[in-house]
């Protein structure tokens, strides 16, 4: 049975009986700060505890936990935290394997809710822990389950890719750079610079005075030389009088010296690099995928290896979700309004979620319009009814989501509605 959100939060509130004390940490990289209170907000402590984050800080911080507990009689232990960057990790996953429950508290809540307690939006450590623990005790939190050793692999590897193709991303864009000053017209001949024919020139002959030194012949030649198996016949020789042609009429900077060709070299060796590094990356994938039971299902609806890697890296298990709309709400997909009074607000996207969740699933909607049937016919109906395509994009990504975890929770494979309609 699902629940509302009220009905979660009231379940949260409940959940901290009498016999807990609460303790909000403010997370930072060297030391953090600690303050408990009971379940009704009321301090325990007379000053917050600041301890590094070693070992030796985190058993200081048990002992400091359990003095307060034998003081005050409790019996039950629930520490709140805001996920700051990667400096919770190693705190939170050390307080459960001790046995002490995590939950982990949303930074923009905290920052609302500073001046609750002096009415100021002054900042200290001492002072966030405390808002955090009062959060806490509102039941503004959410549960901190580790993912499974699988998924979290997938994470650690997604934010390995998304670093190389950002530096992809850059080395693509200084190579653009270069061919705007060094050969503007390179890009009349090949319409994508990164093709095979393409890089082979770059690699030989890049500058207008390399190429105007050869003829149509030898610059075929030069392609052979570069590993091209077809390098002639009648397209190679016109893409070569092509290249002759607008090298007599570029209008590039002349290169003065060897600068131009070294730096030429120098990034299509990274760029270089950089695919074999990610080629790499997708076969890691392809691997982990494979000991996945949910990886079939996924397959099934038209998502490719990378896509689904990315959404159970940034989701985790799949089958902990009860609705699509948890796995929106995770990526920041669904809908909030402002209405006050007589105002109505505009409905927006919260966009309070994952990221990269939400990025991956706008880009495999993208996908599935283009290629998966139902998907494509879905998009051309919304088109129709006078809804926009983006709009169209956006209700498809929701569908996306109940169709993955209507899936996962059935343990079935995708069917498409008149594939449904038969088996029925």
């Amino acid at each position: 049975m699902n629940c509302t959100r009220t009905e979660l939060e009231n379940q949260r509130i409940e959940r901290i009986t009498r016999a807990h004390v609460v303790i909000g940490i403010d997370i930072a990289k060297e030391k953090h700060a600690a303050q408990i209170t009971d379940y009704r907000g009321r301090v325990l402590t007379d000053r917050a505890l600041s301890f590094p984050n070693t070992a030796g800080g985190f058993e200081a911080l048990l002992r400091w936990i359990q003095e307060v507990l034998d003081q005050h009689k409790k019996r039950k232990v629930l520490v709140g935290m805001e996920p700051t960057g990667h400096y919770w990790h190693n705190l939170a996953n050390w307080l459960l394997d001790v046995g002490i429950e995590v939950v982990l508290v949303n930074p923009v809540t905290t920052h609302r809710n500073k001046e609750n307690r002096d009415n100021s939006p002054s900042k200290n450590d001492p002072k966030d822990a405390l808002v955090i623990a009062d959060v806490v005790t509102r039941g503004y939190y959410t549960e901190y389950t580790p993912h499974q050793p699988e998924f979290e692999h997938l994470k650690r590897i997604i934010s390995e890719r998304e670093f190389w193709v950002n530096h992809q991303s850059g080395l693509r864009n200084r190579i653009v750079r270069w061919l705007d000053m060094y050969f503007p017209e390179f890009t009349q001949v090949f319409k994508e610079w990164d093709g095979t024919r393409a890089l082979a020139t770059l690699h030989a002959f890049p500058l207008p005075s390399d190429v105007m030194q050869m003829d149509a012949e030898a610059i075929v030649q030069g392609w052979v030389a570069q590993g091209m198996k077809r390098a002639g016949g009648v397209s190679g020789k016109t893409k070569a009088s092509s290249l002759l042609h607008a090298a007599a009429r570029s209008i590039g900077k002349a290169a003065i010296g060897t600068e131009a060709h070294q730096e030429i070299r120098r990034l299509l060796e990274g760029y270089a690099d950089v695919q074999e590094r990610l080629g790499a990356i997708e076969q890691e994938f392809e691997g982990l995928l494979v000991t996945i039971p949910l990886t079939e299902p996924l397959r099934s609806v038209g998502l490719g290896s990378v896509t689904i890697a990315y959404i159970l890296g940034c989701a985790g298990d799949l089958r902990y979700y009860a609705h699509g709309q948890q796995l929106l709400r995770r990526a920041g997909l669904n809908l909030t309004e402002r209405t006050s009074g007589k105002h109505k607000g505009q409905i927006k996207l919260s966009k309070r979620g994952d990221s990269t969740l939400r990025k991956v699933l706008f880009l495999a909607v993208l996908q599935l319009v283009r290629h998966q049937p139902d998907f494509k016919l879905w998009h051309a109906r919304y088109v129709q009814r006078g809804m926009g395509k983006m709009q169209s994009i956006l209700k498809l990504m929701g569908k996306l989501a109940r169709i993955l975890i209507g899936m996962v929770q059935r343990g079935e494979t995708y069917r498409s509605p008149e594939q449904a309609t038969l088996a029925a």
